[in-house]
């Protein structure tokens, strides 16, 4: 069995336990250099814009946004917030993530957690400010044509998570991750293509390979795997208070009414981070301009 398999349950009974405990003991941002090594990058790599931080109320919030390729929106966000910010997040991540102990124990180090409703229901009780990508690794591998468009299927429950808790939602759109990988053979082609059959041939694609989880093939900034060096975008919206729900739960078409209302504000977010960026390519240096194409 592999990471990406579909009956790959990584964390189960004491494990689980054990990694919930984990993630509670980290009570504070941590300091290691090697967060600071990656803020400093970020910040001379992308060049991040934050607007709407004034939004963000000053209480435990479940921050959702737009996912992109390999996660590296939610190092960004991460680091944005905590370094710059002071805000402590706790990114939930799909749990292929957390198969190999050397590297779940590298994410719970960083803040990070298993996005397993236990794991979750655990940190907002103790008040944990949590980060989520509602798509997924779904949305994460979505082909180019599908750049900056939510993907979030049928998924609510990071609605009822957040109800159950009268936790507050913080919606937030980002832009520039989406383009810094060209995808020279987009996921859902993959199995049919040359490096698919290779990889079904060695045994790493099967058919119980999860479709969802599945990256295209794709080329960074000149032939690397290097990110290309966009400009990044982020913007906040406004929080949405959960609290009426903390003692009754939200039937499926008020759900669905609050998970539009969420979308909706990351979509306003996206529309006037792109027109923002419209408005300011003339700042980009002559190299930044030559790495992104």
């Amino acid at each position: 069995m592999t990471a990406l398999d579909k009956d790959n349950q990584p964390l189960a009974g004491e494990r689980l336990q054990r990694h919930i405990e984990r993630a509670l003991a980290l009570t504070e941002v941590p300091q290691s250099r090697d967060l600071q090594i990656a803020y400093q990058l970020i910040k001379r790599l992308f060049r991040p814009v934050v607007s709407g931080v004034e939004h963000i109320p000053d209480k435990p919030c479940l921050f959702v946004g737009n996912h992109s390729l390999f996660a590296l929106d939610g190092m960004i966000v991460v680091s944005m917030l905590q370094q710059q910010y002071g805000r402590f997040l706790r990114p939930l991540g799909d749990k292929f993530l957390f198969t190999h102990p050397s590297l779940e124990n590298a994410l719970l180090a960083r803040g990070a957690a298993m996005g397993h409703p236990d794991v979750c229901r655990a940190l907002m009780v103790h008040g944990q400010d949590l980060l989520v990508f509602p798509g997924g690794a779904h949305e994460a591998v979505k082909p180019n044509r599908l750049r900056y468009q939510l993907q979030w299927k049928e998924r609510f429950g990071f609605i009822r998570m957040a109800a159950e808790h009268g936790y507050t939602i913080m919606p937030f759109g980002i832009v520039g991750p989406d383009e810094f990988y060209d995808h020279l053979i987009e996921s859902e082609a993959l199995p049919d293509s040359l490096p698919g059959r290779f990889l079904q041939r060695v045994g790493l694609l099967t058919d119980d390979t999860r479709g969802d989880a599945l990256p295209p093939i794709a080329m960074g900034a000149l032939g690397s795997l290097l990110p290309k060096p966009q400009r990044c975008y982020l913007g906040f919206g406004q929080p949405v208070s959960l609290a009426a729900y903390a003692r009754r739960k939200p039937g499926k078409v008020q759900q669905r009414k609050i998970r539009d209302q969420i979308a909706g504000e990351i979509e306003q977010q996206l529309r006037e981070l792109l027109l923002l960026r419209e408005q300011q390519r003339g700042e980009n240096s002559l190299l930044r301009r030559i790495l992104t194409l």
